[in-house]
């Protein structure tokens, strides 16, 4: 993991935007309510804190003041905590793991990116009166995997998983094949971790899935999606027989037929999600397969 810091200029300009990638730094609001005291005490001093985020765009500008706090009227540490996490929500992004297409061509991985909401809420509290500047503790992690990684990748099985279902059941098997196809070729370096849902994606009509049966409250309904479930769980045995490390998994709420009791990972776009680890020192390969006319679908893991 390494940190990537860049302080730039404040520069003082009025207005505001919507979008943390925005060309102008803006600065959010200035509130004439600031130079107002209900005590005959001397007001804060307040200033404006230009944040930028690593490639020199503006993200957000706090007006501060000397009490260490986001401040416009009766704003307190918690309305600030809520703009540092607004902030990270805006800017972290998962990390992509590379691909390996079937006809071997290399897909390279895409950069994770974390905001450390703690370190900017204290870089924010501790802030020195007039300070105009301040370094967004931005960390940035690169995909542990190179194409040169992948030499004999597909030399050794490490394990396989074959479940079936009925082909003739078509919306459950497109679905099926879907989510299949979007987990094959995966990569996994070492210490690199895969969530099924960021994957996989949400299910949706427009990105092919079909409506089929799906366990909801230990029943069954009809659900966008239906089905894939059965690659989840069909994974998660490949996975955990060759050893990888389970980081987050749930069982459906009533038993299902393609695996064994208990053996199952159910997931669903913003609810349960199967997670795990590749804790090896070396690379490993998914790849998933659906036959179609069989009704089958095969998951294997491979190294060199």
């Amino acid at each position: 993991m390494k940190k990537k810091l860049l302080i730039v200029p404040l520069l003082f300009l009025a207005g505001c935007t919507n979008s943390v990638w925005a060309e102008d730094p803006k600065v959010v609001s200035v509130h004439s309510s600031y130079f107002v005291s209900e005590t005959k005490e001397k007001p804060p001093v307040y200033w404006p804190v230009q944040l930028k985020d690593e490639w020199n765009k503006a993200v957000h500008t706090v007006s501060m003041n000397d009490y260490g706090y986001l401040f416009s009227q009766q704003v307190d540490e918690e309305s600030l905590r809520q703009l540092v996490s607004d902030l990270a929500r805006q800017i972290d992004t998962p990390m992509e793991n590379p691909r390996l297409k079937p006809n071997g061509e290399f897909i390279p991985g895409k950069e994770r990116v974390i905001l450390s909401e703690q370190e900017l809420m204290d870089q924010l509290l501790e802030l020195e009166v007039g300070t105009k500047e301040l370094v967004l503790p931005i960390y940035v992690t690169e995909p542990a995997v190179s194409e040169n990684d992948l030499q004999g990748i597909e030399n050794k099985k490490l394990a396989e998983y074959t479940t079936y279902f009925n082909p003739s059941v078509t919306g459950r098997a497109k679905n099926v094949l879907l989510s299949s196809e979007a987990i094959s070729g995966i990569i996994l370096g070492p210490g690199d971790s895969f969530s099924f849902n960021q994957t996989v994606g949400e299910r949706t009509r427009e990105r092919g899935y079909q409506e089929a049966k799906e366990i909801v409250n230990k029943e069954f309904v009809m659900g966008i999606g239906g089905g894939i479930c059965q690659t989840s769980s069909t994974l998660f045995n490949a996975v955990d027989h060759a050893g990888l490390e389970m980081i987050e998994r749930y069982t459906h709420s009533r038993e299902i037929g393609y695996v064994p009791e208990g053996r199952d990972a159910t997931v669903s776009w913003g609810g349960p999600d199967f997670k795990f680890k590749n804790s090896n020192s070396f690379p490993v390969l998914i790849r998933s397969h659906v036959d179609l006319n069989r009704g089958e679908i095969q998951v294997s893991v491979h190294t060199h």
